[in-house]
């Protein structure tokens, strides 16, 4: 038997999923939660084998909690169950280390069948949702950084100051900044010497 944690804050989402789980007789539900710390909670008292986990939840999102979850007990398999498909929705929750990502338009058969597979150990992905992840994967490395992100990075590896940036290319210090600090994210660096230097290696410079 399959045991499965419902994670919504809607009732009536919940009510609809279990709904369509009744038929299966492989799969029982053990418990609903309404936010993350719930969640969490449920998960540390049942050790359910799948839990399905909205996106939008109060007191912290469904990848904060599938992150305390997993640490909490790492043999149970996350999968996300929204309406949320943005690229950085996707990342977050793969890299968090859900087992799936299911939209809530999925019909009841392959609901059931990605349950069965998490369970399994196997990996469940809306077919949207592959292919957004296979365009991330796909994607040129020259992509990664936005054309006013490689002119703020030219400008640093002139020795320009943040205000002197701002001054050249006609906006705040405060956008200098915000350009920078998605720079180092993307690049995975630390400071302004580390970008010009990753970057000028990447060939985006």
């Amino acid at each position: 038997m399959i045991t499965v944690l419902l994670v919504d804050d809607h009732p009536v989402v919940r009510a609809g999923v279990a709904g369509m789980l009744a038929g299966a007789d492989d799969i029982t539900i053990v418990g609903e939660a309404g936010d993350a710390a719930e969640a969490v909670t449920h998960v540390r008292h049942r050790r359910p084998d799948v839990v399905l986990m909205d996106l939008r939840l109060p007191g912290g999102d469904g990848v904060d909690a599938t992150t305390r979850i997993l640490t909490e007990s790492p043999q149970t398999r996350v999968v996300v169950l929204t309406t949320y498909e943005t690229d950085a929705d996707i990342l977050r929750a793969v890299e968090a280390g859900a087992a799936g990502y299911l939209l809530k338009d999925v019909a009841r058969a392959d609901l059931i069948t990605a349950i069965r597979t998490a369970a399994r150990g196997g990996t469940v992905l809306a077919p949207s949702v592959a292919t957004r992840l296979l365009h991330q994967v796909r994607r040129p490395t020259r992509g990664t950084l936005s054309a006013r992100e490689v002119e703020v990075l030219r400008l640093v590896g002139r020795g320009l100051s943040n205000a002197e940036i701002g001054r050249e290319l006609h906006i705040s210090e405060a956008t200098v900044k915000t350009h920078l600090l998605r720079t180092f994210n993307k690049l995975d660096v630390s400071d302004r010497t580390a970008a010009v230097t990753t970057a000028m290696a990447a060939g985006l410079l």
